[in-house]
């Protein structure tokens, strides 16, 4: 699949069905993320995927009302940015960075047949969700992906014209 098709064909699921991805291509679609542009080489982005025993912590960490969302891909990975915290600009930079590895993630994710989401539940902004994952302070979560094989089509959502949101400075 070339570039300009997954972008314009990769969409967000809610519904997988139950094959987890596997380490290897898992692995590949990591390496890929690393790809991402980032200012001065921080390489910020970090990824936590989310094994059986993570989960059930990630779920008692968000209650009974949420741990059914937690239940709808077969792989979640959380992707934080490391921030420094004494510099601004740079871990300003650093977050949109970690967020081009993400969609990277999902790019790849998708060139490869498989389905994706990125969510940003609230639990990964509590002390509670940062430990069940092992997040250490300095890192900020910016979302959890979720990803597995599709198991049902998605509607092509309505786009802004490109004229609504591009300005042509003199």
């Amino acid at each position: 699949m070339d570039l300009e098709t997954a972008i314009r064909t990769r969409r967000t699921h809610k519904a997988y069905g139950r094959e987890p991805v596997d380490r290897e291509t898992l692995d590949e679609l990591l390496e890929l993320a690393r790809w991402a542009p980032n200012h001065h080489l921080t390489n910020p982005w970090r990824f936590y995927v989310v094994g059986p025993a993570a989960l059930e912590r990630l779920k008692e960490a968000v209650g009974p009302e949420g741990a059914s969302k937690l239940d709808r891909a077969p792989t979640l990975v959380a992707v934080t940015a490391v921030q420094c915290g004494d510099h601004p600009v740079q871990d300003e930079e650093d977050l949109l960075a970690a967020g081009c590895a993400a969609y990277a993630v999902l790019l790849g994710a998708h060139a490869r047949g498989l389905a994706g989401y990125w969510r940003t539940p609230a639990v990964l902004r509590t002390p509670e969700g940062r430990a069940a994952l092992r997040i250490p302070e300095g890192e900020r979560c910016i979302g959890l992906l979720h990803l597995g094989p599709a198991r049902q089509e998605q509607r092509v959502p309505e786009r802004a014209p490109t004229a609504d949101v591009v300005t042509y400075l003199d």
